[in-house]
Formats: C-alpha cells, sequence, structure tokens
C-alpha cells in the first residue's frame, strides 16, 4: 500500500506558484549592465587591476542575474505528465553555474593579483576612485532591490551574494584609490584586486557546495534519517523501517521515501490505512516535511523479506 505525490506549495509561493521575482531580477539585471559599461570603460582608462577585476566580477554579475532571470522564469511554467516537479530544480542548476562563473573570476584576480604585486603598473587615482564610487552606489541600489528575496530559493541567493560581492568589490576599489592617491602605493590597486578574489572565492565553493548537494540528491541538511527511522519504527502497530531515501528537488521541496513494515494484521482490520495517516503526520511534524511530499509504501513481513532476498540474489 503506497500514496503517491500531490505537489503542494513552496517555499516564497504564490497562487500555488514558486514567487515571482522577475521584476527585481529585471532591475538589477539593468543596473548591473550599467556598471560593465562604465567600470569597463574606467578599467580601460586606468589599467588598474581592481577594477578590471571587478568589471570582471560584474560582468559575471550581469550573465549571472540573466541566468537568474531565465530560471525564474522558467520555474513558473506549471507541472506536466513528463516534467512531474515542473522546472523547479532549473534554480539550482542557475546557481551552481553562477558560482562556477565567480570562481573563474575569482581565481583570476588572484594570479593577477599576485603578478602585480612584484610588477605594479601606474594606476591614476582621482579616475579610480569615481568608478569606483559610481559602482558602489549603483550596487547598493541593486542590493535594496534583491535584499528582501535572498532567502527564497537558491536561484535569489546566488544573485543576491553576486551583487553584495560586487559592492564589496568597488569599496575595495574605493579604497585602493585613496591610498594610491595619499600615499603613492600603487600596490594597493593589486592588493583591492586579492580581496575582491578573497571575497569571491569561499563564496563560489560555498554556493557550489550546496548545489551539488542538491543535484547529488543527497539528504538535505539538517534531516537525520536515523532520527526519522526511529520516530517511525515507535508508532504502534510498525515493526521495522528499510529503504529510506530523502532528497531535495528544490528550495523549501524536501522528500522522503520508505518501505514501512507493519503487522500483517494491519491488513486484515483495517489499520494499514490509519498506520500509513499516522506515519504521514509524524514525519510532517516532527521533519517539516509536508505529507504530500512523503511516499511510504507499507507492507507484510513477508513482502519486506521477498524484497530482501531479491536485492541479495537478483
Amino acid at each position: 500500500m503506497s500514496t503517491g505525490h500531490s505537489h503542494g506549495p513552496a517555499v516564497e509561493e504564490v497562487g500555488g506558484h514558486p514567487g515571482d521575482f522577475r521584476a527585481r531580477l529585471w532591475i538589477a539585471f539593468g543596473i548591473t549592465a550599467t556598471i560593465v559599461v562604465a567600470q569597463a570603460a574606467g578599467s580601460i582608462l586606468t589599467g588598474s587591476l581592481a577594477l578590471l577585476t571587478d568589471t570582471a566580477h560584474a560582468i559575471t554579475d550581469a550573465s549571472g542575474l540573466l541566468v537568474a532571470l531565465i530560471a525564474a522564469t522558467l520555474m513558473l511554467k506549471p507541472t506536466t505528465s513528463r516534467r512531474t516537479w515542473g522546472f523547479r530544480r532549473i534554480e539550482v542548476i542557475a546557481a551552481l553555474g553562477q558560482a562556477t562563473l565567480l570562481l573563474v573570476v575569482g581565481t583570476y584576480a588572484a594570479i593577477e593579483g599576485i603578478r602585480r604585486l612584484f610588477q605594479p603598473p601606474e594606476v591614476p587615482a582621482t579616475e579610480l576612485l569615481i568608478f569606483g564610487i559610481v559602482g558602489l552606489l549603483a550596487n547598493i541600489v541593486a542590493i535594496a532591490v534583491l535584499s528582501s528575496s535572498r532567502g527564497a530559493n537558491f536561484n535569489m541567493r546566488a544573485a543576491f551574494l553576486e551583487v553584495l560581492n560586487d559592492a564589496l568589490g568597488s569599496l575595495g576599489v574605493i579604497v585602493a584609490a585613496i591610498v594610491i592617491a595619499t600615499t603613492g602605493f600603487q600596490q594597493a590597486d593589486a592588493i583591492a584586486g586579492l580581496f575582491i578574489a578573497a571575497l569571491i572565492v569561499p563564496r563560489a565553493f560555498t554556493l557550489m557546495r550546496e548545489t551539488t548537494a542538491v543535484l547529488m540528491e543527497f539528504t538535505p541538511k539538517g534531516l537525520d534519517l536515523d532520527q526519522v527511522r526511529q520516530h517511525i519504527l515507535e508508532l504502534e502497530h510498525v515493526t521495522d523501517v528499510h529503504d529510506v531515501h530523502a532528497s531535495t528537488v528544490a528550495t523549501g521541496l524536501p522528500t522522503i521515501t520508505a518501505h514501512i513494515v507493519v503487522e500483517d494484521e494491519c491488513f486484515t482490520d483495517g489499520h494499514a490505512a490509519d498506520v500509513l495517516h499516522d506515519i504521514k503526520e509524524c514525519v510532517a511534524s516532527h521533519f517539516d516535511i509536508a505529507v504530500h511530499h512523503s511516499t511510504f509504501q507499507v507492507e507484510t513481513a513477508h513482502i519486506s523479506d521477498h524484497e530482501q532476498a531479491a536485492v541479495r540474489h537478483p
């Protein structure tokens, strides 16, 4: 006896669909694209590594936000018999792609920054300061637009982190410009580039690790399957629990499946349906997995033994 999925609401859903954040993403994308143009011109005029790195970062941000915008659109498509979860997981794939781009930019900034520590070019401080301030102000606006939605899903979190990191990068450019203008210490530009790299790389690795865990269908973070098994075993009429699997489809969509062995009498006295209901309610209340996202096969000891024998001797 088993129960199937009926897909209920997830985090930040409206009217049965994932939250629609496209307007905010469009605004952030427009701002970031403007930053790219301004900083690209600035990096050419000044020859600054910090500004060049921040420009590359801004390009990554713009492309990442565009990917996030596409993903946010696809996530709203309804489910079908061929795509039972719709395109919900596209937000995870998009975030992984953005993290990969950030890692590439961060690695380049680190390598080039180390080289320029020993061979620092001359950088005009005034122009560098102007472009740094323009970038920072624009990023502050983008941060304000995305901040309220940053926890909605992987996709929005990646977009917010990119804009935040770019703002910190612009701040690094400003500091470098001030140091160069007041002390003439040209290595400040390279140090600012390394600072931006230090901001990018750890966050990129963290996001890559989390999104990869979802794609590999690892157990959702914070969910202990041994505890799940123990809670179910404590229910009346349950004698064994096996083949327990849990994964995350997308943000706010953890799922779990298991085979539950119950007393044979449950199939003759009508208790099987009640036991199934108790199991789903137990998992929902203790582990925050919605009843419509849990699938349990209720079976007798004989069926379980037959399954285990088939596994041992296929």
